[in-house]
């Protein structure tokens, strides 16, 4: 049977006389359980794993508590696999473990089981995060407007496919060659806008004059009419006539015949020349000598000067270049003269102080004060 000793031993410091004044204190004597070896046979043993190692950061901490949870399966796993049935119920016993109390040590596991962990573990390396930061801190530092630049063009490129992505002075230059061309094959911006040309040049080309049209100039001239009191009968005789001249003369409070306000007019806007098509510029002979005279106050006068500018601006473009290919001599194929040509101008300046003038022209726009 099992031997125990009284809980209730107590070691007095005096002797137990009732006159004494000393203060007794009682100590409690130290328990001991006695068990025969069968008893503590059945006794659970404790676990002999010596406590894990504190981690210092909880990132860690959950890396460990995700590798017992993988090794606990491979366990389980192994257990179900295996033809040896005996151990099953120590097996078993392991699976009723808290999962605090199963370490993870290399050891455990074949080969076979490794491998298959290391589909699911995937390691952190402090020292390449390290390095990655560096690489990343010095890549943002040599050249960080190239990166946002590129991230941001990615994002463009997939929700808007057809926004080009490339510099303005190099689409003007591909409105340039593209004028060139036409003017020496007069069927060239036509073929462009309705798809018979496939090739990369001339869908740069196309995707230009597109920016040229879209961005440039449209937006402006809506925003221009947004803020005047034009009529629309005026408006559409200055789309018309791609020459203007504005002229002070005979002042007069009248109606102005642009907004059709009274006004002290004494600005005569002369418009004429011949009607284009926006595209292909094609010229139209029909009243090829009609002109307009109309008398407009001082701020209808300076908006018709930029409005007229700016919308006309393509037009003037092509007839400057047509102009330089019809004075050029040479008889050689298309492609070679374009090139000539289109050389000689750049390095002459001519394109840039083309560029410039449709810079003048969009500041005008842009810099336009709204009518009191």
């Amino acid at each position: 049977g099992k031997r125990k000793r009284s809980n209730t031993s107590v070691l007095y410091d005096s002797d137990e006389s009732q006159d004494s004044d000393i203060l007794v204190r009682k100590v409690f004597a130290k328990r001991r359980c006695i068990m025969d070896e069968d008893d503590s046979s059945e006794e659970q043993q404790p676990d002999k794993t010596g406590p894990t190692e504190n981690v210092s950061t909880s990132k860690k901490q959950k890396v460990f508590a995700k590798l017992k949870e993988l090794a606990r399966r491979s366990a389980t796993r192994r257990s179900c696999s295996s033809e040896n049935w005996e151990d099953s119920n120590s097996e078993a016993e392991i699976e009723e473990e808290p999962l605090c109390d199963m370490p993870f040590t290399p050891t455990e596991g074949s080969e076979t089981d490794s491998g298959s962990m290391e589909d699911f573990i995937v390691e952190e390396d402090e020292d390449d995060d390290n390095d990655d930061d560096n690489n990343t801190e010095h890549v943002k530092s040599e050249n960080p407007p190239q990166q946002k630049q590129l991230s941001t063009s990615k994002l463009l490129s997939h929700y808007f496919p057809r926004l080009p992505r490339c510099d303005h002075y190099v689409h003007f230059k591909r409105i340039v060659k593209a004028f060139l061309i036409n003017a020496i094959d007069d069927t060239f911006l036509s073929s462009l806008y309705d798809g018979t040309r496939q090739k990369k040049y001339a869908q740069d080309m196309l995707l230009s004059l597109h920016y040229l049209d879209d961005r440039f100039i449209q937006p402006r001239l809506e925003n221009l009419i947004a803020r005047s009191r034009w009529k629309d009968r005026y408006k559409e005789r200055v789309d018309c006539y791609p020459v203007v001249c504005i002229i002070s003369k005979n002042q007069k409070n009248m109606s102005c015949q642009a907004c059709e306000l009274k006004r002290c007019c004494k600005f005569n806007v002369l418009l004429s020349g011949q009607l284009y098509n926006s595209k292909t510029l094609e010229v139209d002979d029909f009243m090829s000598n009609d002109k307009q005279v109309l008398k407009v106050g001082t701020v209808c006068a300076n908006r018709t000067r930029v409005y007229h500018s700016l919308k006309h601006f393509k037009y003037k473009l092509y007839v400057d270049c047509s102009s330089v290919a019809k004075l050029d001599g040479e008889d050689e194929p298309v492609k070679d003269t374009v090139e000539r040509l289109f050389s000689q101008l750049e390095e002459s300046g001519w394109i840039q102080k083309r560029y410039n003038d449709l810079e003048d022209c969009m500041d005008d726009a842009d810099s336009f004060q709204e009518e009191k």
